[in-house]
């Protein structure tokens, strides 16, 4: 015999009545308008109020998904109406100047004033608390520099390269067609054409939206090959000569892997992969397309340089890097090792910090998995410097760049120059709502709507573009200027402070090791290093045994 209780016994215990009020008083308006008749004046609207909700309190009652909504039929759903709610409450009422993640009011406020035009200065002081261990700062100089030039550019590709390219000290970082619309993609080409910096394609392909306006562009090639892959997904040299040797392509870039997600590849479901997004990636258009964790084209140091070689050569010369997100220094020292052992060298090597952001990713592997930019931008220095290879090859830092004093520390920290993604996306428009893997950006940046798309004004939104990069690098040499230095290349380690108690202050160079020009190749003093250079292999990623 079933224990189980019946409707009407669950209904009348257990705080039943306050549990169901919302049910039992719509079943009660809907009963008192039976009784009062359909001719009482206020019948029929009380009748359409409370209908519907009689029959949501039902449906809620007998569904068997939802614990919620079962024990407290139709009052349940206000929990999933605040938490819609909830980002929207944060942002713009709970959350103060400072908060907010991965970009906090005020940062997200300077990107919008600057591509503005609007003032960018802050009254009162700093907001910052500067006796907190999280305060980091530029020394300045008591004689600061009277003829630092306004613009100064980084002259990137080696000896090995016949058409080198002069880089902006700040341009767009990896954003591909496909995670960003068309009209985004277009207003960032066409913002890197007017303020003369480079756009950076992602591994999504190099889509007409890149070519269209004649921006400078930096083609990255993943583990998918898109744009430049046989039917097979292997690297197709004939096609990506015929793509590499457009003029607006200034350089390529093969990316190991990225901050936000390192080593995972991705997938862009069937459904997604419509005509135009099939025909940039040369990919069949309604099936999966695969991104490979791994590389098909190289499986070692040595054949990772061998085959930037080979891709250079196919471009007529055009400078070809590497991006990555720094995992086990041994390995970034093994590519070291296989440059130097086979005299092929890379024009740049771009780090991209785990803090760096994606479209959408694996919660874990955001949080979790890779190496903030500071230490990886550091190990990769001192991978270059120490093997006397900086100069020749050129570092660029990724991962949460938006202002003129990040670029400053970055530059401190062994960076040529920067690439920021999230900063140009507030330049366009984006307003942190966080809803990118969605497909229903608001703004019209992240999504492939055509409706949604429309809020995005082309050649308004260039402008902006256009206006924050110049604004920020102007900073940029208001800082240098400050410093008492000629160019972003002299900030060394020394002019970056960090506190480390409310009592106690450290420059960089006294919290990491940075080894000095040449010192990897005689014996590095720092243990940590000298263990990584020991067990970096130019022929293997696996780590040697020392």
């Amino acid at each position: 015999m079933s224990t189980r209780p019946g409707l009407v016994a669950a209904l009348t215990r257990d705080h039943a009545l306050s549990r169901n009020l919302v049910l039992l008083a719509a079943l009660a308006a809907t009963v008192a308008v039976l009784v009062a008749g359909p001719r009482h004046p206020m019948a029929l609207w009380l009748l359409l109020a409370s209908l519907p909700v009689l029959v949501i309190s039902l449906v809620d009652l007998f569904q068997t998904r939802h614990s919620l909504r079962r024990n407290y039929p139709a009052s349940a759903r206000f929990r999933w109406f605040f938490e819609w709610l909830r980002p929207f409450l944060r942002a713009y009422i709970v959350e103060s100047d400072l908060d907010g993640r991965p970009f906090s009011h005020d940062e997200r406020a300077l990107v919008y004033a600057r591509a503005k035009g609007d003032v960018a200065a802050h009254p009162f002081g700093t907001e910052l608390d500067v006796y907190s261990d999280e305060y980091e700062w530029l020394a300045h100089s008591i004689a600061p520099s009277r003829d630092a030039p306004k613009e100064t550019r980084v002259h990137v590709g080696s000896a090995q390269c016949s058409q080198p390219y002069d880089a902006a000290r700040l341009n767009i970082s990896a954003m591909s067609f496909g995670a960003l619309g068309a009209n985004a993609i277009e207003a960032l080409n066409l913002g890197a054409k007017i303020g003369g910096f480079y756009h950076d394609t992602g591994e999504g392909g190099l889509s007409p939206y890149h070519l269209k306006h004649g921006g400078d562009v930096v083609w990255e090639i993943g583990s998918g090959y898109f744009g430049c892959r046989d039917k097979e997904g292997r690297f197709d040299p004939g096609r990506f000569a015929e793509r590499a040797a457009n003029d607006a392509v200034k350089m390529t870039e093969i990316k190991l892997s990225q901050g936000a997600k390192p080593g995972h590849g991705g997938l862009l479901p069937g459904p997604k992969v419509t005509r135009e997004i099939a025909g940039t990636r040369d990919v069949p258009e309604g099936e999966d397309c695969l991104s490979p964790p791994w590389h098909s084209a190289f499986s070692t140091p040595v054949e990772l340089v061998e085959f930037a070689a080979r891709m250079r050569e196919l471009s007529g010369g055009k400078p070809v890097g590497i991006k990555l997100c720094v995992g086990y220094p041994h390995e970034l020292f093994a590519v070291t090792k296989a440059m130097l052992e086979t005299g092929i060298l890379l024009d740049f090597i771009v780090i991209d910090g785990a803090e760096g952001g994606t479209g959408a990713a694996p919660t874990e592997l955001s949080d979790r998995v890779g190496m903030p930019l500071r230490e990886g931008l550091i190990l990769a220095r001192n991978a270059l410097v120490g093997a006397n290879l900086k100069g020749p090859v050129k570092l660029a830092a990724s991962g949460k760049v938006s202002s003129g004093a990040g670029i400053a520390m970055n530059a401190a920290l062994g960076a040529d120059w920067c690439n920021a993604a999230r900063s140009f996306m507030f330049s366009l428009g984006c307003v942190q709502s966080m809803r990118c893997h969605t497909d229903t950006c608001p703004t019209g940046v992240a999504t492939q709507s055509p409706a949604r798309q429309r809020a995005l004004v082309i050649p308004e939104k260039a402008e902006r573009v256009a206006r924050f990069q110049r604004t920020t690098l102007e900073a940029l040499h208001d800082i240098v200027v400050a410093c008492g230095l000629q160019s972003p290349d002299e900030f060394t380690p020394d002019g970056l402070r960090q506190r480390i108690s409310a009592v106690e202050m450290r420059s960089v160079d006294e919290l990491y090791a940075f080894v000095e020009p040449g010192e990897l190749l005689s014996g590095a003093r720092d243990p940590r290093t000298a263990k990584w250079w020991a067990q970096a292999d130019p022929t293997s990623f696996k780590r040697c045994e020392v």
